[in-house]
């Protein structure tokens, strides 16, 4: 498989970014939903610098992604009608701004609460503020918290639009991020 994209797939590293990404989202969201009704244990100050240290990491990788994706070609779209390739613009552009912006609100609400960061215990990170800050605080929460929840609604829509192109369009658009090479395209074309 070729690293980069091609005009008619993404390439290795486009493919490693998105199901890596995809992949801590999801741990990300279970670690989230789950460690709110820790009780105040050791346990609960693990996992939460856990997930504070998988947030970063998602914020590092979606900007490298970011990075390689606007220094590469993007493969053609199969046929669609307008509106299928407006909405997948308009999903991908707001995929990627939330992607952003909860672990930064993430980083926003650990700054603002004047809890210290560390990246798993290793590298210290910054606070984005001067200490204590319980409007922010409040503030930052809360749009985690909802930056979370419209993320979930997004990638529902994202994963139902790829599998309704797979299944019933019966087009390439989800086999251009697997990493199959070699297999033909649902048009007959080897890839």
């Amino acid at each position: 498989m070729p690293l980069r994209n091609t005009d008619t797939r993404w390439g290795g590293v486009a493919q490693t970014f998105h199901w890596l990404i995809a992949i801590l989202i999801l741990a990300q969201g279970a670690i989230g939903l789950t460690m709110v009704d820790l009780g105040m244990t050791p346990t609960k100050v693990k996992v939460f610098a856990l997930h504070k240290s998988i947030g970063l990491t998602v914020l590092a990788l979606a900007l490298l992604r970011l990075a390689w994706r606007l220094t590469q070609r993007v493969p053609r779209d199969p046929p669609m009608p307008r509106w299928q390739h407006i909405a997948a613009r308009v999903s991908h552009v707001l995929l990627y701004v939330l992607i952003l912006a909860l672990p930064l609100s993430g980083w926003l609400f650990n700054s603002a609460a004047n809890f210290p960061l560390e990246w798993f215990g290793v590298v210290h990170v910054p606070s984005l503020t001067q200490g204590l800050d319980p409007t922010l605080k409040t503030w930052s929460l809360r749009a985690h918290v909802v930056l979370f929840w419209i993320l979930i609604g997004a990638l529902t829509v994202h994963v139902a639009a790829a599998l309704w192109h797979h299944f019933v369009r019966r087009d390439d658009v989800l086999l251009r991020m697997l990493p199959d090479e070699g297999r033909k395209s649902r048009t007959g074309v080897l890839r």
